[in-house]
């Protein structure tokens, strides 16, 4: 179906291969076409059904003389088959050659006549014992069809006698090609070209074995592991491959040296073919690329959709394949060590025995072949096959030894599978093809290490999720188990669960990173894409689990309860005119509201500061893996550089190490950015937290907020001055005073410089903050309840000054029932993040510690949730890239979510805190 002819009657003027040809009818007095097919010539005996000359069947045709001029007219001459000659028409019927020998010795002639049988050219006698009728059918079951193959039909019978009569070595080997092509499918009670096979091989166990070898019979192709129950797990694991491989050593020690025997259809042996030339590789690539499929530790993979046409033209005659190891013995001497074929579409008593992953079942067999459109040829061999047969996934897997040390490995596997096409238009029809080399090992004990690691820290995480629930139970000063903690509880299990799979990703991506890529002498291999399921499941656990925590947490910090305590007192007094009344009154002059307004603003500006800079994390990120090449740490081969050339082969990605090297860098460069800023540029330069409390302290306010209903923060901001609403030469002359330490220290004890608590309140405390705060809010009490004399501006300045004069004087002791106590936290309080005493009568301030400086109030902070957002941003990056494979679509994308959020938690903060605070949104900019 690749090119064309002239039809019957026509001749060939010109050909240029394929479609290009020019065809001229014959004139009637020379109708016939010669055998090449470019002149005409008279046919005396009749023409054939594609228009060409026609002799009897002991009779040659010829159709020029000895010194090659063409005959008018052909002849037909007679072969003589006397003693003296024994000469027969050869297979093109061309030529009289020596017939073959089975006939000399049957009929002391080249006729072979009743009794005498005829079979695939040869003559046997009717009195020797031949092997039983064959049947000359090829199934092809994924189509659902069995059809008489005209191969079959010419050879099968002859093949099978010669075989058992004369041991006559290409006749075995073809009749072993024939049960190949019959897919080594073989019933107990059927004699098909297998059937044939199997019992001569029975029969002939007289003639020994080779090699040692059990299953290879004197004189036969060797076909057969055996068909006992569980052989096949004692060829493949029993005997470790006699030699050892290294990542980094000789040729010999780095790449695997297979080597075929090739055989053709009638049984030939043609030569001996190393792999590296990209025998087995259907689809085509550069020769480098070809050869890389064989370097040991490389996982090679290599797909591709070929034409049935091409497939047609390159493959017209199928090749037959013994694959073996090269490796040298211990003397120098080379050896072969045989590999097995493990054939997906062989069937036994007609059921699948080689498709699931139990190796006892499976049925081990030796010779293959990569395109059969041989077999499926009904009628005339010259013909188009009615079906194909073609080795669509070729996988070679390479197993290693377990607890080896020194590279050590059980013998390969070839697996094969086939796939049958029926042709009806090779040149619209394709099929997919594919080649690879995997390199596995029983990954079951880091299962177990892994699912052991995974039990112990879930249940830690129990403990402390349960710690952190009595925790926030005690800090929203109910004691009773409702459904509201019982939801706390799963949530907080839910954060501290996703840093136990965090944990474990990490663990494993490093793992693997390392000591796959830095070995020399093989002791690990990485685990194939199927067996990566149970780490991926891991990750995307790990994610959604953190992404519930990270939506909580961005919750909890955009509900809180704050406001700013302004200490300053007026200065003096001023004369306001009544309005109605015509008089003129005095009254204490009014408070500058700008400085609560300058807090409000720079409080709103560090709600998303980060201990980290998220742009530069990202593309210092992204710089490292595509620039300076650390993606290709992540590359299934034993390769460590972080260069690769564009014409060596590049390995498919592997997920675990594509994770590990993305997780060890955010988590590298996080660390060394955190460094940075907190040793040197928040000394140096710039430390927006602490100039915040350097600011309340300046500006006399202080900053009083509620995280839980009894539990918050509190920075105390009041000025050791006195006063902050003051002129520059009185500030400057404050603040010079302060240096030389001729005033008092800012913090909230006496003689002490603490500004930063922890804060408990009792019970009655938070009551009276809420019977202002709701006033404050405007947002309880129908509208009829309120006073119709004044609007909402001037009720919600009212609770605003009560509230202030509220928060001031507790501070200040003034409210004995509503007291505090200032005291040290524990060591065990903080480590386990809980209070142990319960504000009963007294609220409790907890010392903040100096060298933390807001270490208490950054946990409404994003500074202070740094772990949380860094492993959120971490998977977030991770899942993209498992996804895409693309490590710059996974950049871009964490950096969208990352301002996504951040505009998120700016504005809904910023809402917040006009809604708690009173101050204006207008005024956040």
């Amino acid at each position: 179906g690749s090119s064309c002819i002239c039809q019957p009657g026509y001749r060939m003027v010109s050909s240029s291969g394929g479609s290009s040809i020019i065809c001229e009818k014959c004139p009637e007095n020379m109708s016939g076409v010669t055998q090449d097919g470019w002149n005409c010539i008279i046919c005396p005996k009749g023409l054939t059904s594609d228009g060409k000359c026609k002799c009897l069947d002991n009779e040659i045709l010829v159709e020029r003389s000895i010194d090659g001029i063409l005959l008018d007219e052909a002849l037909c001459r007679r072969c003589n088959g006397s003693k003296q000659s024994f000469s027969a028409p050869d297979a093109s019927g061309n030529r009289c050659v020596r017939c073959d020998q089975t006939f000399i010795n049957v009929s002391k002639s080249c006729d072979c006549s009743s009794p005498n049988i005829l079979a695939g050219g040869l003559c046997f006698s009717a009195s020797e014992s031949l092997p039983p009728k064959g049947v000359a059918t090829v199934r092809f079951g994924q189509l659902g069809i069995t059809l008489t193959s005209a191969w079959f039909l010419k050879n099968l019978q002859s093949s099978a006698s010669a075989c058992w009569l004369y041991s006559n070595l290409t006749a075995c080997q073809a009749l072993g090609n024939m049960c190949v092509m019959n897919m080594n499918s073989f019933s107990s009670s059927s004699t098909d070209a297998c059937g044939l096979f199997r019992y001569i091989y029975v029969n002939t166990a007289r003639l020994g074995i080779v090699h040692s070898i059990a299953f290879w019979r004197h004189n036969l192709p060797w076909l057969y592991y055996g068909d006992q129950p569980g052989l096949a797990s004692q060829v493949l694991e029993t005997n470790h491959f006699p030699t050892i491989f290294s990542f980094k050593g000789t040729d010999k020690d780095v790449k695997l040296q297979f080597i075929a025997a090739s055989f053709d259809a009638a049984g030939n042996f043609l030569k001996w073919q190393n792999l590296e030339g990209g025998i087995l590789q259907l689809c085509p690539d550069t020769q480098t690329k070809l050869n890389a499929a064989y370097a040991f530790g490389t996982t090679y993979q290599q797909s591709c959709k070929i034409s049935v046409s091409k497939i047609l033209l390159d493959f017209a005659n199928p090749i037959f394949y013994d694959l073996f190891l090269e490796y040298n013995g211990d003397n120098g001497q080379q050896y072969l060590w045989a590999v097995p074929v493990l054939n997906l579409n062989l069937q036994y008593n007609e059921m699948s025995v080689n498709q699931g992953s139990n190796m006892n079942n499976w049925l081990l067999t030796r010779r293959f072949f990569l395109v059969d459109a041989l077999s499926g040829k009904e009628n005339d061999l010259r013909k188009l096959p009615r079906v194909i047969r073609v080795a669509s996934k070729i996988t070679i897997s390479i197993r290693l030894v377990s607890q080896t040390q020194r590279g050590a490995i059980y013998p390969p596997l070839l697996t094969i599978a086939y796939t049958d096409v029926l042709v009806q238009n090779p040149e619209t029809q394709s099929v997919m093809v594919s080649f690879s080399v995997n390199y596995e090992m029983n990954q079951s004990e880091a299962q177990i290490q892994t699912d052991i690691t995974l039990g112990v820290l879930g249940g830690l995480a129990v403990l402390w999720s349960l710690l952190k629930t009595a925790g926030w139970k005690r800090r929203t000063g109910s004691s009773i188990i409702d459904l509201q903690t019982v939801l706390k509880f799963i949530l907080f299990y839910a954060g501290d669960l996703a840093n136990v799979f965090f944990i474990i990703t990490v663990g494993t991506g490093i793992y693997w990173l390392v000591f796959f890529k830095a070995q020399q002498f093989v002791s690990v291999l990485l685990p194939l894409p199927s067996q990566e399921e149970g780490f991926v499941t891991y990750l995307a656990c790990a994610f959604s689990l953190k992404a519930l925590q990270f939506l909580q947490l961005l919750v909890s910090q955009l509900t809180i309860d704050i406001f700013f305590v302004d200490w300053e007192r007026p200065k003096g007094k001023v004369f306001k005119a009544v309005e109605g009344e015509g008089v003129v009154k005095s009254a204490a002059a009014p408070v500058s509201i700008w400085r609560t307004y300058f807090i409000a603003n720079e409080w709103n500006e560090i709600q998303t500061v980060r201990k980290i800079n998220p742009l530069f994390q990202v593309l210092a990120v992204l710089f490292f893996l595509e620039v300076v090449g650390f993606s290709n740490l992540a590359l299934m081969d034993s390769s460590s550089s972080l260069t690769r050339s564009s014409e060596s082969y590049i390995a498919p990605w592997s997920r675990i190490l594509r994770f590990g090297v993305s997780a060890a860098l955010w988590l590298a460069i996080a660390f060394l950015q955190v460094i940075f800023f907190s040793v040197f540029y928040e000394r140096f330069i710039e430390d927006k937290i602490s100039q915040f409390v350097d600011l309340c302290c300046v500006s006399n306010i202080s900053v009083f907020l509620l995280s839980h209903s009894c539990f918050g923060y509190y920075i105390h901001g009041r000025s050791v001055h006195g006063h902050a609403d003051t002129n520059m030469e009185e500030m400057n002359m404050n603040l010079k005073r302060e240096a030389e330490n001729l005033c008092s220290q800012r913090g909230l004890v006496p003689n002490t410089d603490g500004q930063t608590f922890q804060i408990s309140i009792s019970r009655k405390m938070r009551l009276h903050y809420d019977r202002i705060h709701e006033t404050l809010t405007r947002k309880r009490g129908p509208a009829r309840l309120l006073d119709s004399s004044a609007n909402t501006f001037e009720q919600s300045t009212r609770a605003y000054n009560t509230m202030n004069k509220f928060l001031s004087s507790f501070i200040d002791h003034v409210h004995k029932e509503m007291d505090y106590i200032v005291k040290d936290k524990l060591l065990l309080e903080r480590i386990l993040g809980m209070e142990f005493m319960e504000p009963i009568e007294k609220s409790i301030f907890y010392n903040g510690k100096k060298i933390c400086d807001l270490v208490f109030v950054l946990d409404v902070l994003y500074y202070g949730n740094e772990t949380t957002l860094l492993i959120f941003d971490i998977l977030f990056f991770s899942v993209v890239d498992l996804a895409s494979q693309s490590f710059v679509l996974a950049a871009i994308l964490t950096y969208l979510q990352q301002e996504i959020f951040r505009f998120i938690r700016n504005t809904l903060g910023r809402k917040n805190l006009a809604s708690k605070t009173l101050v204006d949104e207008r005024f956040l900019i």
